[in-house]
């Protein structure tokens, strides 16, 4: 029979072993653990230079200021404004610290009659921008899944123009 010494020893023993076991298993979870998006596209800095050449690009794109709604709205809303608010939406759908604190996207972009063909158009010059700035295939891949979750909300018409 064990001692009461030994039996202490015994246990602190089986706790050591436990806890490191615990810890190398909690070790290997945490390394394969994949980093977020945010931090694949490389944090707030990327993606907020990606997102300001993006609305550059869109605000005065003819196709979309066709829709006299859009068109309306670009004259209304300061880019500088939707840059900000486009920024911390990606920001905190890919994993970061920001905190997105604008409309739903049903609200605010319901007044705007958004069309198949104008939705087609923003992915055609986000796919653009995402390409100039060198974002790799994944992550692309990855946001224009987040943009397409957003599709519902957005496009308000089934027409062609």
């Amino acid at each position: 029979m064990f001692t009461r010494k030994a039996k202490s020893r015994l246990a602190l023993a089986v706790t050591a072993l436990v806890l490191g076991a615990f810890q190398t298993a909690l070790a290997q979870d945490t390394a394969l653990e994949q980093p977020s998006l945010y931090d694949r596209l490389g944090g707030l800095a990327p993606i907020s230079v990606v997102v300001s050449d993006f609305i550059d690009v869109i605000v005065p794109d003819p196709v979309l200021n066709r829709n006299p709604a859009i068109d309306a709205a670009r004259k209304r809303v300061p880019a500088a404004y939707l840059k900000y608010q486009v920024t911390a939406l990606v920001c905190q759908a890919t994993g970061g610290p920001c905190r997105y604190q604008g409309r739903a996207m049903k609200d605010s972009h319901v007044q705007l009659n958004i069309t198949e063909h104008e939705w087609d158009r923003m992915l055609i010059l986000f796919k653009q921008v995402l390409a100039e700035h060198e974002v790799p295939t994944h992550e692309t891949q990855e946001l224009l899944g987040i943009v397409d979750s957003t599709k519902a909300d957005i496009v308000a018409s089934r027409a062609s123009e």
